[in-house]
């Protein structure tokens, strides 16, 4: 599968380039890195990339692991222990980009480099890569609008209430709906991005007796359908991620409708390659790299050939399909799966 990259420009800071410091011990790197989510497989793939691309890049003697279930203060703690730790770099998905923006700044100010993936961060000092979410929920939420005929009720399944990636789902989807007047939202919700929240909701939206004519998903897909399907509802167009479950349902199901959005969790070991590319002494001309999606649909041939390709149903049916990004990603499947760092 195809990734391809959009360069963002933003300007660097020169105190930014002055303070980026190269490990002493050349291509022998501690890598910091900060999680908030737990249980969720997108976020599991993302970290089991960051370790498999530490231990393919041969450059990374240790990985220094902050991965639980916390808010932005939790976050912020954990990126400060990683700063007393003295790492040469944390990569780091952001909980709330206000929150912990004293965090970032004060690593940066100790000569550590920073990136931000999946979600965009505030501290103009950091690095972003990430998937582009404005567009993917644009993408996304046209073709389920065009699906429900131009018209009608819509289940809008948000993700975690105050992720930037959230946020900026959020733009893409309200921008789609602006070019849909006669499209409304039935009912909206955060699912915190957890399959069985997102499960229960579906149940108790079903359970109301709305009407409704599609669903749209941040990402929380499969167990959406499985809601669907054990209740004997309507199989109404529903957009996901590129899940292996869901992208496996949408090829098996008999009924649905729907399309996966690619959001490759992958991400994690491309942040691993930036921060070591910095720490080389390679530094990018652009601050931000965005990496755009694709959207796989059953409702053609040729929509249905490419699900077909991209299906792969000896992973995990919480983990995105596209597990490797052209360019910046170096490790084997094997490796990825085998989700083990440098010293595992």
């Amino acid at each position: 599968m195809k990734n391809y990259l959009t360069m963002v420009p933003l300007l660097a800071s020169a105190a930014l380039l002055a303070s980026v410091g190269v490990s002493s011990a050349a291509g022998k790197y501690t890598i910091g890195i900060s999680n908030t989510v737990q249980g969720n497989g997108w976020r599991e793939e993302m970290v089991c990339a960051m370790k498999a691309q530490a231990l393919a890049s041969g450059e990374v003697t240790k990985l220094n692991i902050a991965h639980r279930n916390t808010d932005a203060a939790g976050q912020l703690e954990d990126i400060r222990n990683l700063i007393s730790a003295k790492v040469d770099a944390i990569v780091v998905n952001p909980a709330d980009p206000a929150g912990i923006k004293a965090g970032l700044e004060e690593a940066t100010k100790a000569g550590i480099v920073v990136v931000a993936v999946d979600q965009a961060v505030t501290e103009p000092s950091a690095y972003i890569i990430s998937n582009n979410q404005e567009q993917y929920a644009y993408l996304g939420a046209k073709w389920l609008f065009q699906q429900m005929g131009g018209k009608g009720e819509v289940f809008y399944m948000r993700g975690a209430a105050g992720a930037s990636a959230d946020s900026d789902r959020d733009k893409g989807f309200k921008k789609a709906l602006a070019e849909f007047p006669d499209v409304k939202v039935a009912q909206e919700v955060f699912t915190g991005w957890q399959q069985d929240q997102a499960k229960q909701q579906m149940l108790s939206f079903l359970a109301t007796g709305t009407p409704f004519n599609g669903v749209w998903t941040s990402g929380i897909d499969n167990v959406i359908v499985d809601a669907l399907v054990e209740s004997q509802a309507p199989l109404v167009p529903v957009v996901g991620a590129d899940n292996a479950g869901f992208v496996g349902q949408l090829s098996s199901v008999k009924g649905l409708v729907g399309a996966a959005v690619t959001n490759p969790g992958s991400i994690g070991g491309a942040g691993v390659t930036l921060a070591l590319q910095i720490l080389d002494g390679k530094k990018p001309a652009q601050q931000t790299v965005l990496v755009d999606p694709q959207l796989w649909e059953n409702a053609t041939e040729e929509g249905k050939a490419k699900l077909k390709a991209a299906a792969d149903p000896s992973l995990s049916p919480e983990w995105p399909v596209s597990i490797m990004i052209p360019d910046w990603t170096t490790y084997t499947k094997d490796q990825i799966v085998a989700c083990k760092g440098p010293g595992e």
